[in-house]
């Protein structure tokens, strides 16, 4: 029962990386602090998160045709959102390099990886810089989290301590 109970924590590593939104780079650290293993948890964590972001770029076509079926064909004939208006300004400001990596802080590695394709990045050139983008930021934050620097004091509030 102790090996199963082990496995479970990993798995659910791997299934809250891989949830948009959920990021690995936020879920890596928390795994550690709750006393998982590192090794495992980043290769959980960063497997979760990036196949998931490849295949929002292997179904995009898909998605966007679920949208437009969905949202009706006047989508195109409607002006643009302030959010797409931000959005494009961001491409033209940074293009795919700032995108991918200042994104998924700000608005996760999925929908980052969705308007990277959209605006004009390639299907591979995103890919790789999205997969670039996560590694650096789950090496930073596990790093961080291996140090122990707790921005949010959990430690103290023994959230992760056995009762």
């Amino acid at each position: 029962m102790g090996t199963f109970d082990g496995l479970w924590g990993y798995g659910l590593v791997f299934l809250f990386s891989a949830i948009p939104f959920f990021e690995a780079y936020a879920v890596i650290p928390l795994a550690i602090l709750a006393g998982l293993s590192t090794l495992p948890v980043i290769i959980l964590g960063l497997a979760g998160n990036i196949l998931t972001v490849l295949l929002v770029i292997l179904f995009l076509d898909k998605i966007k045709q679920w949208r437009k079926k969905r949202k009706g064909d006047d989508e195109d004939t409607t002006s643009p959102t302030k959010r797409s208006i931000r959005a494009k300004k961001l491409w033209i400001k940074y293009g795919l390099p700032g995108l991918a990596f200042i994104g998924p802080l700000l608005v996760g590695s999925h929908l980052t990886t969705f308007m990277s394709v959209t605006l004009g990045g390639t299907k591979q050139s995103t890919a790789n810089w999205m997969v670039a983008s996560l590694v650096i930021w789950c090496s930073v934050f596990t790093v961080l989290a291996y140090l122990g620097i707790d921005f949010l004091n959990l430690g103290e509030r023994n959230l992760f301590q056995a009762n």
